[in-house]
C-alpha cells in the first residue's frame, strides 16, 4: 500500500530534487531563493557520499570552493576535512530549513512534465509517493563501484571503499588501483602498520595523482616500503591470497584484505528508466547547456552525472553552480506560489524555487 508523504494527497511541489549531496542541496537552496516549493529525497543520509569517505580525509580543495547558498565555510585548515564539510552542509541545510527526506529511495517515476509522481520506499520498507512539477536529478556516482568481475570478488575481505587503517595493522593488504584514492589508502595503511601491496594495470601511478601525494607514494615504492606491481592485474581472490598476472608471470601473494579502488560510475540504469538518453562511449546524457534540462521535459540534471562516465570533469567546486542554472530556468517557467521571504531563508514557511542548466 502506498502512503503519501505529504500532508495532503493532492499536494504538489514545484521541484523535487533526487539526491541530497552538496549539488542537490545547492539545487534546493536556489529553488527556495527563487520562491518555489521544493523537497529533496536521498536513499541515504544528508551528503551520503561524503559521509562514506575516509573518516580522516582532507579535501584537495580549499573551503571557499565548497561553499553553497552564499554561506561562508570557515575552516582553520588550508584544506578542510571530511568532518568539517559534513558539519558545514548540515548547518547550511538547517539555515535554509530545507525539506530533506533522508533514507528515502526512489523506486520509479511516473507521470510527466508539470505532474510527476515519484514513488519511494523508506528505511522501514514503507511505500510513499510525492508529486512535483519538475525534477532535478543530482545522484552523483560514488554509490556504484566499478567491479572487476573476477573470481572471489564477492568475498567479505574485499572492499570497494576505504575508511580507516586501524583494523589492518600487521596484516597483508592489497590495494588495487593507481589514482588518488588508491595512493592515499596505500600510504595510510602502510603508515599504520599494514604490509601493503599495490597492483595497477598501468605502467606507473596515474598522472592525475595530486602533486603532493605522487612523490610520497613513489618514494615508498622505490624504497620497498610498499610493494608495487605495475602493468599487472588481479585475476583471482582467494581466502588467504590473491593471484596476480604480472610482467614476470602469474604470482600468488599472501593476502588478508583487498581494497579494490577501481573507480565508480553514475547510475545509468536509473537515467534509462527516467527516459534520459545517454550517448557515445562516455554515455553523456542529453541536456541543454544553459538550463540543464534533459531530453525528457521537466527533468533536469545536476552535478557529476552531466558528464556521464567522465567523472573527473565535475566536482563539488563546479557542480555546485548547476543549482543556479536550474533555478533560473524554472523561475522562467514557473510562477512562484508566493514571493520569496524578505526575512531570509530560515523561515520554513517560505516556498522554494528551482531552475536548471544542462549540457
Amino acid at each position: 500500500m502506498e502512503v503519501a508523504l505529504e500532508n495532503h494527497q493532492d499536494a504538489i511541489f514545484d521541484l523535487l530534487v533526487i539526491g541530497a549531496g552538496p549539488t542537490g542541496l545547492a539545487c534546493a537552496i536556489e529553488a527556495r531563493k527563487a520562491g518555489l516549493s521544493v523537497v529533496s529525497v536521498d536513499k541515504g543520509c544528508l551528503c551520503n557520499s561524503l559521509f562514506h569517505y575516509p573518516s580522516h580525509m582532507t579535501f584537495f580543495t580549499t573551503s571557499e570552493l565548497l561553499e553553497i547558498g552564499d554561506i561562508p565555510f570557515p575552516s582553520p585548515n588550508a584544506k578542510p576535512t571530511r568532518n568539517e564539510a559534513l558539519e558545514y552542509y548540515r548547518q547550511v541545510a538547517a539555515y535554509y530549513a530545507l525539506d530533506v527526506r533522508q533514507y528515502c529511495r526512489v523506486e520509479r517515476v511516473t507521470g510527466g512534465d508539470d505532474d510527476f509522481t515519484v514513488h519511494t520506499v523508506d528505511r522501514f520498507g514503507r511505500a510513499g509517493a510525492m508529486r512535483a512539477r519538475k525534477l532535478a536529478v543530482a545522484i552523483g556516482y560514488y554509490d556504484l563501484p566499478n567491479v572487476m568481475g573476477i573470481p572471489g570478488e564477492e568475498l567479505s575481505k574485499v572492499h570497494h571503499y576505504y575508511d580507516d587503517p586501524h583494523p589492518y595493522f600487521g596484516l597483508d593488504v592489497a590495494v588495487i588501483g593507481g589514482k588518488n584514492s588508491a595512493a592515499i589508502a596505500a600510504l595510510e595503511l602502510w603508515r599504520h602498520g599494514a604490509r601493503v601491496t599495490l597492483i595497477h594495470r598501468g605502467p606507473e601511478m596515474h598522472r592525475h595523482v595530486k602533486y603532493w601525494i605522487k612523490p610520497d607514494i613513489e618514494n615508498r615504492i622505490k624504497h620497498g616500503e610498499i610493494r608495487a606491481y605495475f602493468n599487472s592485474q588481479v585475476v583471482e581472490i582467494e581466502p588467504d591470497a590473491i593471484v596476480v598476472d604480472a610482467p614476470e608471470g602469474r604470482l600468488t601473494l599472501a593476502n588478508d584484505f583487498v581494497f579494490a579502488l577501481t573507480g565508480y560510475h553514475p547510475d545509468f540504469d536509473f537515467l534509462d528508466r527516467l527516459g534520459v538518453t545517454c550517448e557515445g562511449p562516455d554515455r553523456l546524457p542529453l541536456c541543454h547547456k544553459e538550463t540543464l534540462e534533459s531530453n525528457v521535459p521537466g527533468i533536469y540534471l545536476a552535478g557529476v552525472i552531466v558528464a556521464g562516465s567522465r567523472t573527473h570533469e565535475i566536482f563539488i567546486e563546479n557542480g555546485r553552480f548547476h543549482g543556479m542554472l536550474i533555478a533560473a530556468a524554472l523561475a522562467a517557467k514557473l510562477k512562484p506560489k508566493q514571493a520569496a521571504p524578505e526575512s531570509g531563508p530560515g523561515d520554513r514557511s517560505a516556498a522554494s524555487a528551482v531552475t536548471h542548466p544542462v549540457n
